[in-house]
């Protein structure tokens, strides 16, 4: 048996009469003329799909393409193709409506209908539409309509209560119903003239998008697992730093992330110092160190996740975390959760803001360390789109590391993005509290055949200074996201629970 879907040709006419004379019954009335085939394949010869099995078409789907702001959906059937002249059809429209599908019945039970379907949404997202439109008929309802209306015939087609042919096939291909349409084949008896306006989106749907074809959304991260060393002053950290910089961005890669704290070893000079004193001479250097990564993500073309520092504001000490994007501008987020060391020895406070940012590679969230062990803060920012999440940390014992690793491993899977976190590694002599480090640098990924078995896309050695370079692909969330094994953030019951903000 030989099968291929491809586009369909004038020479093709002889066997796709066949087939539709088998299709509608004998019903030549039913029959697309030679000319209307011809007019398709003329207008617009990508739209116009078929199976050819052993030689001979036996099945084809036939559509246009149409401007959804011009053209009436809500129309009868017969008026969208305007009585097979088809001038409603725009190549410059954003829709893809399809205007006939139909299969040999000798060949149903090879669901060659479905293969059809899957061509059409290929076609939909390499010319960037956003939708797949289509009037349903619903030819079981005739056996109902004493008993029922239109609705709740359909809802019982969804829940499988009732088995309609069309109905049920074009929801199991990822349609949904946004509309009952009356009146829609006049001469539908077995619909009683009711028909469904069925849809399909394209998650890949760029509406500013110039280009007509569908793309790999792919991002490259570089996550920084450093080393923790004394400096003999600012100049020689800054030296460090940039190596990083340099050598990460030589991959291409769009972000660079520094783990949190990966400053503290400019705390020596004030190691005499009480701890709290201490940390608020590091923070002095904040400012600084912050223009000198916004000079670097600029001049390296990076976004740069500036591990965390200390920042004093009104007299409070907060842990910060900088996004510097490459473009210049610059985004922060506080620590929300204070750990009880970070209490105990410095009497940092947490700050009060959930947000997710954009960059040129996504939508990004920031947390720092003990925040992705609260999953209600990571529950909100992807309530707010975000597909990446950055999580620079530093423990000191493998508990505490695996404490991290673990919730963050947690956070992609319920969340349906990606998790990245970068860790200090080694010991830091002559600094109060920061004696020792444990760290495996890694990036995670939700759990489904789109990403690895064990959902860990890399993850760096150990307790090494390395860098460590992952690709993530943000197309493969939306998929998740609209086809999953399991679909989390959609199946979520908000009727019986939500987490919200209350600032």
């Amino acid at each position: 048996m030989d099968i291929q879907v491809r586009n369909l040709t004038e020479k093709d006419y002889k066997d796709l009469k066949r087939s539709m004379t088998k299709a509608y019954g004998g019903d030549s009335g039913e029959v697309w003329t030679r000319e209307n085939i011809e007019d398709l394949i003329g207008l617009f010869p990508e739209g116009q799909l078929c199976v050819e099995m052993n030689g001979r078409v036996v099945a084809c789907a036939l559509s246009l393409i149409i401007d959804s702001k011009k053209t009436n959906i809500y129309k009868k059937y017969y008026e969208i193709i305007d009585d097979g002249k088809f001038s409603t059809h725009d190549y410059k429209g954003d829709t893809l409506y399809g205007i006939e599908v139909f299969v040999h019945p000798d060949h149903r039970s090879l669901r060659l209908g479905r293969r059809l379907y899957d061509a059409r949404k290929e076609l939909c997202e390499q010319m960037n539409l956003k939708s797949i439109v289509a009037g349903g008929r619903i030819p079981n309802y005739h056996n109902y309509s004493d008993k029922m209306t239109p609705r709740t015939y359909i809802e019982k087609v969804k829940r499988k209560e009732i088995y309609d042919p069309t109905l049920t096939f074009q929801l199991s291909n990822d349609f949904h119903v946004s509309k009952i349409l009356k009146n829609y084949l006049p001469e539908d008896k077995e619909s009683h003239e009711f028909a469904t306006l069925l849809m399909w989106d394209n998650i890949y749907y760029e509406p500013d998008a110039k280009s007509n074809s569908a793309t790999k959304q792919t991002i490259r991260l570089g996550l920084v697992q450093w080393q923790m060393r004394l400096f003999k002053d600012i100049e020689e950290f800054y030296d460090q730093v940039e190596f990083f910089v340099d050598t990460v961005s030589d991959y291409g890669t769009d972000f660079i992330m520094f783990p949190e704290f990966f400053n503290t070893p400019l705390m020596s000079p004030y190691n005499d110092l009480p701890e709290r004193a201490a940390m608020e001479k590091l923070a002095e250097l904040t400012e600084e160190i912050i223009d000198k990564m916004q000079q670097l993500a600029v001049s390296y073309n990076v976004n740069i996740i500036a591990g965390s520092m200390p920042v004093m504001e009104y007299k409070k000490l907060y842990n910060a975390s900088y996004l510097c994007h490459r473009s210049g501008k610059l985004d922060v987020h506080k620590k929300i959760h204070i750990t009880p060391n970070e209490m105990k020895y410095y009497g940092m406070v947490g700050g009060n803001d959930i947000q997710v940012f954009d960059t040129d590679s996504g939508k990004v969230g920031l947390l720092i360390c003990y925040d992705v062990e609260f999953p209600e803060v990571s529950r909100i920012m992807a309530d707010q789109g975000m597909q990446l999440l950055f999580v620079p940390f530093m423990t000191d014992t493998q508990n505490g590391y695996m404490r991290v690793r673990s919730c963050a491993q947690a956070r992609a899977i319920e969340n349906e993005c990606y998790v990245a976190i970068a860790g200090c590694v080694g010991n830091l002599p002559r600094v109060n509290n920061m004696d020792i480090q444990y760290s495996q640098s890694a990036v995670f990924t939700p759990s489904d055949f789109a990403f690895p078995n064990n959902g860990i896309k890399a993850e760096a050695t150990p307790n090494t200074e390395m860098v460590l370079i992952a690709d993530v692909d943000l197309y493969a969330l939306r998929d998740l996201h609209e086809y999953g094994t399991v679909k989390i953030l959609k199946d979520r019951r908000k009727d019986l629970y939500q987490v919200n903000m209350l600032k």
